[in-house]
């Protein structure tokens, strides 16, 4: 059952585009894919922000697997952007896309960006999805990346969306929202917290955005199915509501 709560998708008559967003860790695949496809296919998204994509072993197949699975087709991402990927609809007209590996620290995970730049309409969007690290200074590090990748994007809007792996007020968070909005503060809509399915009880996902971008509402959707949700992953996912002006 889809999710009607936010507003629909839909092109407007002046060439603006109202879009649905999902920000989701996948976990690599490791629990129930069937599970993870339903809570994707209700949430009924144009666009998916992933993280922890599959990276190893037929990863390309895995992901295409979750893809046609969902009613959705692979974008960019995957192994060759160290986790991160990007789905959309077959709304989306792609005009060109780029995975981006960050430096390497010995003895931390490799970390990258997936991103792309997209139409709906009359609108055009660059999207980049993130997973930011579990050490607090190559995050914040990784968080000044993030907004050059923003700001060299040649998009007149840009969606960031991903795992940041710190709450809001830390320092990474703070810092990325000092330039880009963050849904949730803006227009706020279903639950906040986005760890665990099992224990929510902290917001380490989010969907930011640069000026221009307009949330219609953002959280976690509180109408999907518990069983299917606990069974997915070991993340809740964040879905927004954007209008992106045209031109």
């Amino acid at each position: 059952m889809a999710i009607t709560a936010l507003p629909n998708s839909r092109t407007e008559a002046d060439g603006s585009a109202v879009v649905r967003v999902l920000c989701y860790n996948i976990r690599s695949m490791r629990d129930d894919e069937d599970a993870l496809a339903r809570v994707i296919r209700a949430c009924a998204p144009d666009l998916v922000f992933v993280q922890e994509a599959p990276r190893f072993f037929r990863w390309r197949k895995h992901a295409a697997r979750l893809a046609a699975k969902s009613e959705l087709v692979v974008l960019s991402g995957g192994a060759t952007a160290a986790g991160p990927l990007l789905m959309c609809s077959l709304r989306a007209t792609v005009e060109r896309t780029e995975d981006v590996l960050l430096p390497l620290t010995p003895g931390l995970h490799r970390r990258g960006f997936a991103t792309a730049v997209v139409r709906f309409g009359g609108a055009r969007v660059g999207l980049i999805s993130c997973h930011l690290s579990l050490q607090t200074d190559e995050r914040y590090a990784q968080a000044g990346m993030l907004l050059d990748r923003v700001a060299g994007m040649d998009a007149p809007h840009t969606i960031v969306a991903g795992d940041l792996n710190e709450r809001p007020g830390g320092r990474s968070f703070t810092r990325l929202t000092k330039e880009l909005q963050d849904g949730w503060a803006v227009s706020p809509w279903g639950g906040e917290y986005t760890s665990t399915p099992t224990d929510p009880h902290q917001r380490i996902d989010a969907i930011l955005a640069t000026e221009g971008v307009e949330f219609l509402g953002c959280g976690v959707p509180t109408d999907l199915d518990p069983a299917d949700l606990r069974a997915a992953t070991d993340h809740l996912p964040v879905l927004a509501a954007v209008r992106l002006p045209a031109g």
